[in-house]
C-alpha cells in the first residue's frame, strides 16, 4: 500500500512539474508573453491540493492520481489560454 501511495504521489508531482515547466517555456520562449510567477505555478497548485487533500480517506471513485494528473494538464491549458488571450 505504501509503494502505491508513493507511485501516485510521484505521478501527480511529475505531471504538475512537467506542466509548470512546459507552461513557462511555451509562454516565455515561444509566445514571448511575460506573466507573473503565480500564473506559472498554477499546475503546482493542483499538486498541493492533491497532497493536502489526502488525509486518509475514504476517497470517492473519481479521486484517483490519474484524475489529479489530468486536472493539472487542464489547469495548464487554461492558464496558457488566459495568458495568451487576456
Amino acid at each position: 500500500m505504501a509503494l502505491e501511495s508513493v507511485r501516485d504521489d510521484l505521478l501527480v508531482a511529475g505531471v504538475a512539474a512537467a506542466c509548470a515547466v512546459t507552461l513557462t517555456l511555451s509562454l516565455e520562449l515561444l509566445a514571448n508573453v511575460s506573466v507573473s510567477v503565480w500564473l506559472h505555478s498554477t499546475p503546482l497548485a493542483v499538486y498541493f491540493a492533491y497532497l493536502f487533500s489526502r488525509k486518509g480517506g475514504p476517497y470517492g471513485p473519481l479521486d484517483t492520481a490519474q484524475n489529479w494528473a489530468v486536472l493539472a494538464v487542464a489547469v495548464t491549458v487554461v492558464a496558457g489560454a488566459y495568458a495568451l488571450f487576456a
